[in-house]
């Protein structure tokens, strides 16, 4: 049995991105369930508009009206589905907010997520972009995922490796994109937990606390406290977290870059890679705290754009761009958009 989707038309997405961009969409509804996407696909009129998959709203930048259907992803629900003597399987639904569901899991004493916490999301989202902070990607504990095909109209189950993950990526950025509906992620969570502490700002907090034998809401707690320091709230101040990505380059490009700036902030990869901290080369240009009419780069944290009030999703973008240009010009490194541009 199909249902009748209850379409809205015009519809204001002003309180649906986290960056607070007062675009439009054509048309919009609320996904509770897989059949709303079959009704959708059996629709003619429904099926031949562009279509944007809405989770949370933390990842994207809305650079104009959308003139095509949102589907705003609500389906609810958190189990536990199996166990073995390494891990218990726990699946969520794609709108699950994703912090929440890290809270659920700590509160089961279930560890693995908790480097994860704060982020702003949903579950459904977390397989797509690989959401990773503090040495730890999605990616380690997902274990499948089920997926609408809006090509076949079938489900499909997809494990780990058919994801094909990578650094801040996904198929699903790239041969799958705007084809398949993330509906719900099972994670396998380690049974033998051990801490992962990595990174120093989570190590140092660790210790300013005095926890010596941190459990893993203890670093969870760690990692709030560290979001919360150096990140705006988007209920208060809009934005989209992390705006770049850390760009990889080569030993050589590092090594001649680190001759050139000897302070230069990198974390070295498998394969002779070395990961550049995008924060550092922003702030190095000089834009942290930099304000241009209604968007500006965050004071705490120069990986940060945020709207200041009123601003267009260009006005995000044009900001973006000239960053980039400045860190390319005096670095040589090419910054890659985290959020995606609609």
């Amino acid at each position: 049995m199909t249902l009748s989707p209850s379409i809205q038309y015009d519809f204001s997405l002003l309180h649906y991105n986290t960056f607070g961009v007062n675009a439009r969409a054509y048309a919009y509804v609320e996904a509770t369930s897989p059949e709303i996407f079959s009704s959708i696909r059996d629709d003619n009129t429904l099926s031949a508009l562009p279509r944007l998959i809405l989770g949370g709203g933390s990842n994207i930048v809305l650079t104009q009206d959308f003139a095509g259907l949102v589907m705003h992803m609500r389906m609810k629900g958190i189990d536990i589905v199996a166990e073995n003597d390494d891990f218990t399987f726990v699946r969520a639904a794609a709108g699950e907010s994703w912090h929440e569901f890290v809270m659920w899991t700590l509160d089961r004493n279930l560890g693995g997520l908790e480097n994860l916490s704060l982020i702003p999301g949903s579950v459904g989202a977390a397989p797509i972009q690989n959401i990773g902070a503090y040495g730890v990607e999605a990616k380690d504990y997902i274990h499948a995922l089920r997926a609408y095909d809006f090509q076949t109209g079938e489900i499909i189950t997809f494990h780990n490796a058919d994801c094909r993950f990578g650094y801040r990526d996904s198929i699903f950025k790239h041969a799958l994109q705007s084809r398949v509906i993330v509906l719900e992620v099972t994670f396998a969570l380690p049974k033998k937990w051990q801490v992962n502490g990595h990174y120093a700002d989570v190590t140092r907090k660790l210790e300013e606390r005095g926890v010596r034998a941190p459990s893993a809401r203890d670093v969870s707690e760690a990692v709030i406290s560290i979001r919360t320091d150096k990140l705006p709230d988007p209920s208060k101040i809009g934005n989209a977290g992390s705006f770049f990505k850390n760009p990889m380059v080569d030993a050589k490009q590092h090594d001649a870059l680190q001759r050139l700036f000897p302070d230069l902030v990198s974390y070295r990869q498998p394969a002779s890679e070395y990961k550049l901290a995008a924060g550092w080369l922003i702030d190095q240009c000089g834009w942290k705290g930099q304000v241009r009419g209604a968007v500006g780069v965050y004071e705490k944290q120069a990986l940060v754009l945020v709207n200041l009030g009123g601003a267009t999703g260009a006005d995000i973008v044009h900001l973006a761009n000239t960053i980039q240009a400045d860190v390319f010009d005096r670095f040589g490194v090419q910054l890659e958009p985290e959020p995606v541009y609609v």
